[in-house]
């Protein structure tokens, strides 16, 4: 039995779908712990894009794929976004199960969401506006709706109109949007119509998952988003809804931690952010620009343009803490292979003067990075499937990282597709 944690060890969009494809390979299921459709993976095979906002990537192997109690769903994007892959011809009926306890993301909470941010002008968070923070906030009120309840019609029809009266008053008294209050019967009978076409997925997830590891299968748990978007441990409030680190598996999955054998965190080879709030590294001049541009920087949600900066050893070494992870896979080296030097912020000087090598929880947005520059390789990385074939810049540039941070490398990529990888004997699942 392996349990293998994959976790984004910066801001996400470090290339968590493609890692967690390539090692579904070696594995018997995938499962999504956390997060919503506010986030994508995009997976390159063949002459195929797939771009994911749900369904773990896993599925597109054809392996058991599982989404846990701890993602909130919208229905509609989960059945437009099963039809897609039946259209391009994945097998997703025997491979899809989901939690009858996961929560459902309802129409109330994308209003609620859109007219929040919309509200705060110049102070804005940056999400979204997928309904994913007023579904988790539900959650812990113990006011929302999980999939499961759509079984007792009666049940639910009393519930939701109290909850539709009380959201009904909100956008009436506090956002003055009388026009866009919720009507019971419409909401009934969209989410009955969804429950028809979904009901075969559902499954106690939590027990099946550990069923499955009672059974020796070699499972990946798979997150959305990255480690400083946590929202106990990132940059809050600059955050999502929900915990995004290597922990969120146990509850968001349903295992104990002492079931897990192995954390990789995806690492990007620079820093990248989308939306709001404090990114020391952050260049917006050119070298971001040319980044941006280079590694193809745009949400595969959103199509917002991501903001870009070095390598920042400081939050990566605070991820592999918060995360206790194992080793890394170090994505997107090629988007560098232009730069005669790269640099990699190894301290933060505070706002006293202080200079530290320690992540601060609070007043990042005060800190100024201190620099180590290191030479480029001036050639192409792209596609280079064996260690001894990179240039020694590149591997220079590796080993630095893996001291400043406290972790080993384990899965080197030089591309987007499936086959651009680099495995190492100490890759987790390869070597079982």
């Amino acid at each position: 039995m392996n349990c293998v944690i994959i976790v984004g060890s910066q801001w996400g969009d470090e290339g968590k779908g493609k890692i967690v494809d390539l090692l579904t390979e070696y594995a018997d299921g995938v499962i999504r712990y956390q997060g919503g459709n506010n986030a994508g993976h995009t997976v390159m095979f063949e002459d195929k894009t797939f771009v994911l906002h749900l369904i773990p990537s896993g599925i597109l192997r054809e392996k058991l794929s599982i989404l846990g109690n701890g993602v909130v769903i919208d229905p509609a994007a989960l059945l437009e976004e099963i039809k897609q892959l039946q259209e391009m011809n994945i097998s997703v009926r025997d491979n899809l199960r989901i939690s009858n306890n996961a929560h459902l993301v309802m129409p109330y909470h994308l209003l609620f969401d859109q007219l929040r941010e919309s509200r705060k002008g110049t102070q804005k968070i940056g999400t979204t506006g997928r309904g994913i923070g007023p579904t988790y906030e539900d959650k812990v009120a113990r006011s929302g709706i999980r999939l499961g309840d759509l079984r007792n019609s009666v049940h639910l029809k009393d519930r939701l109109s109290k909850i539709i009266e009380e959201k009904n008053s909100q956008l009436r008294h506090y956002f003055g949007a009388e026009q866009r209050c919720l009507n019971l019967g419409h909401v009934l009978e969209e989410l009955q119509n969804h429950f028809q076409e979904l009901e075969p997925y559902l499954c106690d997830s939590a027990q099946l998952v550990n069923d499955q590891l009672d059974a020796g299968k070699n499972l990946i748990f798979e997150g959305a988003q990255g480690t400083f978007l946590d929202v106990d441990h990132g940059t809050y409030p600059y955050v999502t809804s929900s915990n995004t680190l290597a922990g969120g598996v146990c509850t968001g999955a349903g295992i104990g931690p002492t079931k897990v054998s192995h954390v990789l965190g995806i690492t990007k080879a620079y820093t990248t952010r989308v939306g709001s709030g404090p990114f020391p590294t952050e260049l917006d001049d050119e070298t971001g620009e040319f980044l941006r541009s280079e590694g193809g920087e745009f949400g595969a949600t959103t199509g917002r343009p991501r903001r870009c900066g070095w390598f920042d050893a400081v939050l990566v070494r605070q991820a592999v803490r918060l995360n206790g992870i194992s080793s890394l896979a170090l994505t997107k080296l090629d988007v560098l292979d232009k730069f005669e030097e790269i640099r990699i912020a190894v301290a933060y000087q505070l706002a006293d003067g202080t200079i530290t090598k320690n992540f601060p929880t609070q007043q990042l947005d005060q800190v100024t990075p201190i620099y180590e520059t290191m030479p480029g390789w001036i050639c192409s990385s792209q596609g280079i499937q064996q260690v001894d074939e990179l240039p020694k810049e590149l591997i220079a540039y590796i080993k630095r990282l893996e001291d400043l941070v406290s972790a080993p490398v384990s899965i080197i990529s030089t591309g987007p597709r499936r086959e651009e990888t680099i495995l190492l004997p100490s890759a987790p699942l390869i070597n079982p």
